[in-house]
């Protein structure tokens, strides 16, 4: 079992206001961009055209692939970041599963946050996602699917969010998902 760099790094548009944060892309064989959530299997791209544009197909470049360009314009539009708490993997199996990822290296939330100083919330999108992230920071409340908690960093005042998994793998409907999205998106003054 060989350890794996993160493939991608991070994504921090000089305006982020809000940094996104999954656990680690799948494998690259799964990948229809080069960019995060890249599985066309994973709705966090259906999400935010849902919400943003109302058509969840907005950020489809075909029908098997996202479009690199409308999502990173997107992300540099609306002043979202986007990242992995995991910087080195061990995948257990060859998938994309989080229940066989062992994190070798865990992101410095400092580090990161210290990039982008207009930051004001980071959103988790996975219960593995959340683990690694919360060993990384000082003693911070979980919040529940849905809803988040302040915490403090660098002197800054933060909201951490915990969103359900965009992954098919979280057997909800996109619809359904979307509301949980909605309500941050609208707490933090993103949405029009």
């Amino acid at each position: 079992m060989t350890p794996e760099l993160h493939p991608l790094g991070f994504f921090l548009p000089e305006n982020t206001r809000l940094l996104m944060l999954g656990s680690f892309p799948p494998p690259r064989v799964r990948w229809s961009m080069n960019f995060y959530y890249p599985n066309i299997q994973n709705d966090m791209w259906r999400i935010l055209g849902f919400l943003f544009y109302h058509d969840k197909n907005y950020f489809l470049e075909t029908p098997k692939a996202f479009s690199e360009a409308k999502a990173k314009t997107f992300c540099r539009e609306k002043g979202i970041g986007i990242g992995d708490t995991a910087v080195e993997v061990i995948r257990l199996k060859n998938n994309a599963s989080d229940n066989f990822l062992q994190v070798v290296t865990p992101l410095d939330p400092a580090k990161v946050l210290s990039q982008i100083p207009a930051c004001k919330a980071l959103v988790v999108t996975g219960q593995k996602a959340m683990d690694t992230l919360l060993a990384q920071l000082p003693p911070v409340q979980e919040p529940p699917i849905g809803s988040s908690t302040p915490f403090t960093l660098l002197e800054r005042e933060f909201r951490l969010y915990r969103m359900p998994s965009s992954s098919r793998a979280y057997p909800k409907p996109l619809e359904e998902k979307a509301v949980y999205y909605k309500k941050m998106f609208e707490e933090l003054g993103m949405l029009p």
